[in-house]
């Protein structure tokens, strides 16, 4: 069985760039032919979403590596919606795309392992068909072992937060403990899982870590610090984060993380930039190719 690390670094080189889009559908934002009211059923919204999700897809699939569904806009519509999510995931694996299920999921014991089985494992090693999952750290390292059992059991991966993108993050993740910020802590632990799991020829191991972009200096501190992780980068585009930013998270190869581009790239025909394209899916394709492009620069 190939592990996780090296058939995201396969899926990164086939397609020649580390880019993840994210399908963060949104009823008031979705294009006009989609769009539906906002006392439609939750089943319609539901099969909206399910269709803006998969032709994204379509006209991405044959240019970037991974797709990020994020599990919440999904959810907020009940049962439809989780459906939906599932059949999005199951979509995307049969276009030759790896999918992170953005749920950051965690909890102890028989709980963790039920979201473990639950989220991790491409095609029908699970419900949801999803390549990894993001993770949260803060019950502690005994919280992450059923997660990285199962990644080492079926050749999945896990991101655990160590240093999002987010403003506030800060409350928590920089506050010092023993000489270390938390942060940095949690990288440690990410490292030596790494470690752990490493398999050859590339050598990242199956548990990997978010750091945002809109932390660059932190960002290349974390590459030092957890040279065996791949690293997913949320804040790219809209949240401030530019290709000078990320560019801290890559390896000497190019390698070692993923960058992730949401409302940049699936609202795109929102953008002036792009609204002199023929249909939404065209702006869609557009600025991925400019994403692209950019971090090739």
């Amino acid at each position: 069985m190939i592990g996780f690390g090296d058939r995201l670094a396969h899926a990164v080189r086939t397609k020649g760039n580390p880019v993840c889009v994210g399908l963060d559908p949104r009823r008031e934002q979705l294009p006009d032919g989609l769009r539906v009211d906002a006392d439609a059923s939750l089943e319609s919204q539901a099969n909206a979403f399910e269709r803006f999700c998969k032709e994204i897809i379509d006209v991405t699939h044959s240019l970037v590596p991974v797709v990020k569904p994020q599990s919440a806009f999904f959810e907020e519509l009940g049962p439809h919606g989780v459906m939906a999510l599932a059949r999005v995931c199951q979509y995307a694996s049969s276009k030759g795309l790896m999918v992170v299920m953005d749920g950051k999921r965690n909890d102890i014991g028989t709980t963790a392992t039920a979201y473990a089985k639950a989220y991790l494992g491409s095609g029908s090693q699970s419900p949801f068909a999803s390549d990894a999952l993001t993770v949260s750290p803060y019950l502690g390292s005994d919280s992450l072992e059923p997660f990285v059992q199962r990644c080492n059991q079926v050749g999945a991966g896990i991101f655990v937060l160590v240093k999002t993108s987010n403003p506030g993050s800060g409350f928590m993740q920089d506050l010092q403990c023993d000489s270390l910020s938390i942060s940095e802590r949690v990288a440690d632990y990410v490292q030596s899982q790494s470690l752990q799991s490493l398999s050859a020829p590339d050598g990242f191991g199956c548990v990997g870590a978010v750091v945002g972009a809109t932390y660059p200096e932190q960002l290349r501190s974390m590459r030092a610090r957890m040279p065996n992780a791949w690293i997913l980068i949320p804040g790219y585009g809209a949240q401030g984060g530019a290709a000078s930013d990320v560019k801290h998270g890559m390896d000497e190869r190019g390698l070692g993380a993923i960058v992730n581009s949401s409302r940049g790239i699936i609202f795109a025909y929102e953008n002036s930039k792009y609204q002199a394209l023929p249909t939404w899916q065209a702006a869609v394709e557009r600025s991925t190719m400019d994403m692209i492009a950019a971090l090739q620069a």
